[in-house]
């Protein structure tokens, strides 16, 4: 175990640096740009790598059992420098921030649209304990601690959520990439729409804020703040309005749209 372990941590090093290599890339549609980060290519390299076929030799060792199992128990502990840096993209700007403070508690209602809009449409489709990790929220690092906390990584919720965790990274940045330029356009303020960026998902947040500085350059500092500091409340009272509200009209939906399964 001990020297699969050390695979393993050698295997990241060498992945998180291609990634850093290949750095940010932005790929120009008209006035739209898409932003691709370091981890999007980070999760693609590993997806890729562990296809059946080039899971032999030491790559057998590498994606074992038991380092699967550690990465998916210690996979949170990665996110928490995060906080410290939407703290310091904050603090420049909070003057600004506290005067319109409660539209950022507001906001985080919305949270609870994953609930009752995309839990029925996953029932739907067939999805059912799976159901519960995958529309909790949108699959960020807070839903994933408390779905760990509560399941386990390796339940059908924690299967459920760490698909919503893997597809909003390669996905999610760049529908906000695309959304958030079309939505400027339809007249949306962009102190708005640097505020909507912040819903919990750092890649998603860099997707759509850099595409708006992108446009707006002479608003950089304000779309950045106000996008990192919805991020950091997202963060923190997000935690509140799902344990709170989200989980109870979760479990109470649940029932009943899916009757009999415990």
């Amino acid at each position: 175990m001990k020297g699969n372990f050390i695979l393993l941590l050698v295997y990241a090093v060498l992945v998180i640096t291609a990634a850093e290599w290949i750095g940010f890339q932005t790929i120009s549609i008209g006035s739209i740009s898409i932003t691709l980060l370091p981890l999007v290519f980070a999760i693609l390299i590993t997806m890729f790598l562990a296809i059946k076929v080039f899971r032999v030799g030491f790559m057998k060792k590498i994606y074992s059992k038991e380092n699967v199992g550690f990465a998916s128990k210690y996979l949170i502990f990665i996110m928490l420098p995060l906080m410290a840096r939407y703290g310091a993209d904050v603090a420049p700007q909070i003057k600004d921030i506290l005067q319109v403070g409660w539209v950022f508690i507001i906001q985080e209602l919305g949270n609870l649209g994953t609930v009752l809009i995309g839990l029925p449409i996953a029932v739907w489709i067939g999805l059912r304990r799976e159901a519960i990790g995958a529309t909790l929220g949108i699959g960020r690092e807070g839903e994933l601690a408390y779905i760990s906390e509560k399941y386990t990584l390796e339940s059908k919720e924690g299967r459920g959520i760490l698909s919503l965790y893997i597809i909003g990274t390669l996905f999610g940045a760049l529908f906000f990439s695309i959304f958030a330029p079309i939505l400027l356009d339809m007249g949306l303020r962009p102190e708005a729409l640097a505020m909507a960026a912040g819903v919990g998902s750092s890649s998603m947040m860099t997707g759509a804020s850099s595409t708006l500085v992108a446009r707006l350059p002479e608003m950089e500092s304000t779309i950045l703040s106000y996008a990192a500091a919805s991020q950091l409340l997202t963060s923190f009272l997000g935690t509140f309005t799902m344990i709170f509200l989200a989980v109870p009209l979760q479990q109470f939906m649940y029932k009943l749209l899916v009757r009999g399964d415990r």
